[in-house]
């Protein structure tokens, strides 16, 4: 799983708005905003949280780490994206 953190990271590195990442990942706004204020695992289904972080690794983030152990994020080139 992703955290809060990673979410917020991940929207910075990609110059992504949470109103753009919510239209990726078919959820509203105010969930991402609510899943960013938390540093660790979101309190949420599972289902919602999977498709934020299908639609981050889509659009180039890898998440690296785990969300008890050195949680982040890396950018993959433009190359890589397909």
């Amino acid at each position: 799983m992703i955290t809060g953190l990673q979410i917020r990271a991940a929207r910075a590195a990609l110059r992504m708005s949470s109103a753009e990442l919510a239209r990726l990942a078919g959820v509203g706004q105010q969930t991402i905003k609510r899943f960013e204020l938390v540093d660790g695992i979101p309190p949420s289904r599972s289902a919602t949280l999977v498709a934020v972080l299908t639609a981050l690794e889509a659009a180039g983030v890898e998440f690296v780490g785990s969300p008890e152990d050195a949680p982040g994020i890396r950018i993959r080139d433009a190359a890589d994206r397909s």
